[in-house]
């Protein structure tokens, strides 16, 4: 059930008038659940007993660890279950066929069967948010919860169940406990963040899909101009597409009275790769920071460790968006990017380099790490990098309307940076901006329903 589909908005429009009718916030959990319950089993009704697994393995661990004061060995059984489910229907395939490859490598006949399993949509996600209250519970930091309700209404809470953010329960879990009243001035936001969330999906990542689709199938035909742009083209696909969701997410769920974490913060105007982390799908980073990185030591551990522990975070957050190799290759080299920045910064030419060069620098770096994310397959990660290098640079098949839009997606990104268009945050610039959106998906837009790029991590 795909936000951008009329299946979605009749589900929406029979679950929201109902929400608002409920009073009590105990009532709003039970009534969320359920919606979450029938949102999720959409996709697959089987998909309900792993979510449900997941919600009562981490709910009873923390329980466990109340009731017998054995905090270890239940947070031990908890991320065990959790990474286990995640490994098998993640990862299974990956293993296999890399076992495969060394037995032909080695010149061994046998062969393991492959795995027919269908990645769940949005395990990455809702496993990731359920342990992190595990962990948080055992080190103190958040309170137990006590209805399961309550707690299956975190983990499952539709608007952000399958793409993220990834809530943390210290911000979430206290919002559905006493679950704010939503105003109209709370359903005038939700509805320009979900229009503007919708607009981002279908009208600029959907269009951008179109060539770098066409470009990332066979690299191999295209010649350097016509590489460039379609890498430029999925830097700019991406970016709307997963900040497109996030604000449909955030939308649906502030027309509900919760608010959800921010999830990317201009990331393109970065001037590190480190600061590009803490601009872009700030939940997963942040989680990786807190649950990965500070616990092999960050940086208290000596410099040699710090660049270990960066390099081990990195490869373990490519490993996570994908069972492949080109996502392993695009997680260390933006891990030893971002060591080479902390090495770099302290030296006084570094600090002598204006501040949009090294924005203007790091994005073009983006572009090019992109394409390790956006690759079939390694092989053709490298072939294209090379061919951009080495093929002649002649004038692109692309019409004239896309190379306009990537200035103005650019262009917009700076002046929002540098705040120099305030007037967007006015109530008539949100209405009239709603407007040309609505008009445009109606009467413009073609509807090749896609799914968004995050469906499948």
């Amino acid at each position: 059930m795909l936000f951008h589909t009329w299946t979605f908005l009749l589900f929406f429009a029979a679950a929201f008038p109902l929400f608002r009718l409920i009073k009590s916030a105990e009532g709003k959990r039970l009534h969320i659940m359920i919606c979450s319950f029938i949102f999720y089993g959409w996709w697959n009704p089987l998909y309900l007993l792993l979510i449900s697994f997941v919600i009562t393995l981490d709910f009873c661990s923390v329980y466990m660890m109340h009731k017998t004061g054995r905090r270890k060995t239940f947070l031990t059984l908890s991320i065990t279950g959790n990474l286990t489910m995640l490994g098998f229907f993640k990862y299974a395939n990956f293993i296999i066929t890399n076992i495969n490859t060394f037995f032909e490598s080695a010149g061994i006949t046998y062969a393991l069967p492959a795995a027919d399993i269908l990645l769940p949509v949005g395990i990455s996600f809702y496993i990731f948010q359920s342990m992190s209250y595990t962990i948080d519970y055992y080190r103190g930091e958040v309170e137990r919860e006590t209805s399961i309700i309550q707690y299956a209404a975190y983990v499952s809470f539709f608007p952000q169940l399958v793409a993220g953010p990834i809530e943390r329960a210290s911000h979430l879990l206290p919002q559905m406990r006493n679950w704010p009243a939503a105003g109209g001035k709370d359903a005038a936001e939700g509805a320009y963040l979900f229009m503007r969330g919708v607009f981002k999906k279908i009208a600029l990542a959907d269009y951008f899909a179109l060539y770098s689709d066409r470009i990332f199938a066979n690299p191999a035909q295209y010649d350097s101009a016509e590489l460039l742009l379609g890498a430029l083209a999925f830097t700019w696909q991406i970016y709307f597409d997963f900040s497109g969701y996030t604000d449909m997410a955030r939308g649906i769920a502030k027309s509900m009275g919760i608010d959800l974490m921010e999830n990317f913060r201009l990331p393109y105007m970065a001037a590190s790769i480190g600061e590009f982390w803490r601009r872009w799908h700030i939940s997963l980073s942040s989680w990786f920071r807190d649950y990965v990185y500070k616990p092999l030591g960050g940086n208290r551990t000596g410099e040699f460790r710090t660049g270990t522990n960066i390099i081990i975070t990195m490869l373990l957050s490519g490993l996570w968006h994908g069972a492949a190799w080109n996502f392993v290759l695009w997680g260390f080299i933006h891990g030893m990017l971002h060591l080479a920045g902390k090495k770099l910064s302290p030296l006084s030419i570094i600090g002598r380099i204006p501040l949009f060069i090294k924005r203007i620098s790091v994005f073009i770096i983006l572009i090019f790490t992109w394409i390790f994310f956006r690759a079939e397959n390694a092989n053709d990660a490298f072939i294209m990098i090379e061919r951009i290098f080495t093929t002649p640079l002649s004038m692109p098949d692309f019409p004239a309307v896309m190379f306009i839009l990537i200035i103005l997606c650019y262009l917009s990104e700076w002046l929002r940076e540098y705040n120099i268009i305030r007037f967007t945050r006015s109530p008539f610039f949100k209405i009239a901006a709603s407007i040309f959106m609505l008009i445009y998906l109606l009467f413009f837009a073609s509807y090749g329903v896609q799914e968004f790029i995050y469906f499948q991590f």
